[in-house]
């Protein structure tokens, strides 16, 4: 794995604490439930990977049906992440509707992974097709919660194009690296097309020392 899965892999730390927070905080949208999320980074120091990654787990681990796509068609990771193969996923989906969802399982029970699928010359008119709403409706039918992993809204229109076919979007920043420019900038570029951002994550933050003692016992 080239991304630290820490809630599975170190459950207990902080963290992995802070990803159950923020499920938490997510789950708590009366409004509008997310039953689909967008996670996508400002620029791309974001690391949007591992949190789409990490916010999968915390909500199968309390018994929620998920799928994780991974709609990041450019750079896709969560295949690495999880250890799977590639060979089929969001573009060969898309390409023969009539086929079986290429869904994969993780080693987390109730959580399935779509990966990306082969590369295609236009990720976002692929996205952006009629194909993909009905995509999106079949992943609905299959999972409690249907998580999107897609490239930083600064680097394509990838992002915008999905964004308003999800209930939210979770954008992330990177402390010390993301520019407040920047993440003006991506929520601008999301609000142009009336997404719905339910919050921002900042990773990379240093833990505090109290935090850690308090994990530790």
């Amino acid at each position: 794995m080239t991304l630290n899965l820490v809630t599975l892999n170190e459950p207990a730390s902080p963290a992995a604490e802070a990803y159950r927070r923020l499920r938490v905080n997510l789950s708590a949208e009366r409004e509008l439930p997310l039953h689909t999320l967008l996670v996508v980074a400002a620029d791309s120091d974001g690391d949007k990977d591992s949190v789409a990654a990490n916010l999968a787990v915390t909500y199968a681990r309390v018994g929620k049906q998920v799928i994780l796509a991974d709609c990041d068609l450019r750079r896709p990771r969560q295949h690495t992440v999880f250890g799977a193969a590639n060979n089929e996923g969001v573009t060969t989906a898309l390409a023969d509707e009539s086929a079986p969802l290429p869904l994969q399982a993780t080693a987390v029970p109730g959580l399935r992974l779509l990966t990306s699928g082969p590369g295609v010359e236009v990720p976002s008119d692929l996205l952006a097709s009629p194909a993909m709403g009905r995509l999106m409706a079949r992943l609905c039918e299959e999972a409690d919660v249907v998580l999107l992993d897609a490239p930083p809204v600064a680097v394509a229109t990838d992002a915008t194009e999905l964004a308003s076919q999800v209930d939210g979007v979770l954008l992330t920043v990177t402390a010390g690296q993301t520019k407040r420019d920047a993440a003006q900038r991506a929520r601008q570029l999301l609000e142009q097309v009336g997404a719905r951002i339910v919050g921002a994550v900042l990773v990379n933050v240093p833990l505090d020392a109290a935090l850690r003692k308090y994990a530790a016992g």
